[in-house]
């Protein structure tokens, strides 16, 4: 199993963005992913730049590749417009850029006043906008009127020797169908074997990624406390991050979620064999790459540490 880095859009800014990714192929790490957000999750995470920027300036200071984790072409912005911008990222990095995407939420995806439609509706728009999505890759022109998009006579001139891969971001049955009928790989969070399973019984063939949230500190109680205060709407159930509109919203929810449900969730603290012992479940859950967030800003001792004590621990 690969090993990559998340960078956390909803908690660095994009210069920080840029020097931990540096600072991730420096120790070792083999590719990266990249959350695409309009709204962190509170207001405590307290960023979210705009990733085609960010991949922009990346493209020039890494060489790992790089995957959107995830964006939602549906809504806020034109599948049109996010064809035309992978398109370009992929050029940049010179083909090593991937277009994650997913059916989004309603806290990034709402803010021009659009309805948020159910997650059938979603999906259905999804699907669509893959299609187009990959019918403008080819850099012919195009004029589509479909049910939920319309597009007149629109050519993209730059555009990759080869066609950006597209991975769908799923965490249920319907979603994992889609992933598996229209993606070049999954997408999910978690170590969710049922879902890979699921995925490669439907069909699908490319590569299964997933995240993990770690919180590195000199004291678990420290760690435990930086997550809590960061993350804690990682605890919240169902499908309130795909509905809840503001960040306010999932503040109020997050009442709920102690420091205790956190700390048990993700590893947390200076112990190596925590860490090891995570990355081992994700590889036995049949994920083919990993990449790791590290909640906080003890950015570069939390990638001495793995460098140093966690992998020499993981065999995956």
């Amino acid at each position: 199993m690969k090993l990559g880095y998340f960078l956390s859009s909803e908690e660095h800014g994009p210069r920080e963005l840029v020097r931990n990714a540096k600072m991730a192929e420096d120790h070792g790490f083999e590719s990266l992913w990249i959350s695409d957000h309009y709204h962190p999750w509170n207001d405590e995470q307290g960023q979210s730049p705009f990733v085609w920027g960010t991949i922009g300036a990346l493209s020039e200071t890494v060489t790992l590749p790089i995957t959107t984790a995830v964006t939602c072409p549906t809504v806020r912005i034109h599948p049109a417009v996010i064809a035309q911008a992978a398109a370009t990222a992929a050029v940049q990095t010179q083909g090593r850029f991937v277009l994650g995407v997913g059916s989004g939420e309603a806290l990034n995806e709402h803010v021009l006043g659009d309805r948020w439609p159910s997650a059938d509706v979603r999906l259905e728009m999804l699907e669509e906008a893959i299609g187009l999505i990959r019918t403008l890759h080819q850099g012919d022109e195009v004029t589509h009127h479909g049910k939920h998009y319309t597009v007149e006579n629109a050519r993209i001139y730059t555009v990759p020797e080869r066609p950006v891969p597209i991975y769908v971001s799923a965490f249920g049955p319907k979603a994992v169908r889609l992933a598996a009928r229209c993606g070049d790989g999954y997408v999910s969070v978690g170590p969710a074997g049922d879902l890979v399973e699921k995925y490669r019984a439907e069909g699908g063939r490319g590569p299964a990624q997933s995240g993990l949230k770690v919180c590195y500190a000199a004291s678990e109680e420290d760690a435990v406390a930086t997550a809590h205060r960061l993350w804690p709407n990682d605890g919240l159930p169902g499908e309130l991050a795909q509905v809840l509109p503001t960040p306010k919203h999932f503040e109020q929810a997050s009442e709920l979620v102690t420091p205790e449900m956190i700390g048990s969730a993700i590893p947390c603290g200076p112990d190596p064999e925590k860490y090891a012992e995570k990355v081992k479940e994700f590889a036995e859950a049949g994920f083919d790459e990993l990449h790791v967030q590290q909640i906080g800003p003890q950015q570069q001792e939390f990638f001495e540490f793995w460098a140093k004590e966690v992998v020499p621990l993981i065999d995956v």
